[in-house]
């Protein structure tokens, strides 16, 4: 099982706020994404990366104090942007659901399916458990697009956690760690295109400390 880290604070270690995926499924993210060159987006900065226009999306609201910036998260390409924004929300969805009084969100399962839901939904429940909510910035960035065909893709991308800490809900103390190398991941997801236009992470695997990633 590959873990996707959380800028949140786990045991001894802060590890980076997103979703926990098992690296299941038919393994085409990592292999034909690995060591391509895709489709790099271009160096400009958004604070956010919007959902295509698809009815019955369900609304993701973050903490006043937590906020995900996506750097570069278009391409020109529709398609493609369509896709890293759903990708986005995805990201986004999990971090509210931790951060939520809410026992389940409909924003997860709506953004995820297969291995990665399932990651995702236990991550939740174990940051939830452990009475542990996101607070900081995390940004991403150096998004790498493979399309396999019109209805999936893979995508690499890096996030930087060194701004992201947890905080504990009951007590709102935040739980700060040091920049290190660690601090900087790299993500590979598949994605794959629903009946409803939605692109739905799939499988999802990441290196920390990735070279590729760290400054």
């Amino acid at each position: 099982m590959n873990r996707r880290t959380l800028p949140v604070a786990v045991a001894a270690a802060a590890t980076a706020l997103l979703l926990t995926s098992c690296g299941g499924g038919s393994g085409k993210a990592d292999d034909k994404i690995a060591g391509a060159d895709g489709s790099s987006a271009p160096s400009s900065a958004s604070p956010s990366a919007s959902p295509s226009d698809t009815a019955g999306r369900p609304k993701i609201t973050l903490p006043a104090d937590f906020k995900n910036e996506f750097e570069g998260w278009t391409t020109g390409d529709p398609v493609k942007d369509a896709l890293l924004a759903d990708i986005g929300q995805a990201i986004g969805s999990v971090d509210a659901a931790i951060a939520s009084d809410e026992a389940e969100s409909p924003a997860v399962p709506f953004y995820h399916k297969g291995d990665a839901l399932i990651g995702a939904s236990t991550w939740i429940a174990k940051l939830k458990n452990d009475g542990l909510t996101p607070t900081g910035t995390t940004r991403y960035y150096k998004a790498s697009i493979e399309m396999f065909d019109d209805k999936s893709a893979g995508v690499l991308y890096c996030s930087d956690e060194g701004k992201a800490f947890a905080k504990e809900r009951k007590t709102g103390k935040v739980l700060t760690t040091p920049v290190t190398a660690n601090s900087y991941t790299r993500y590979t997801v598949r994605v794959e295109k629903n009946q409803q236009g939605v692109w739905q992470t799939t499988t999802l695997t990441s290196k920390r400390g990735d070279k590729t990633c760290t400054p």
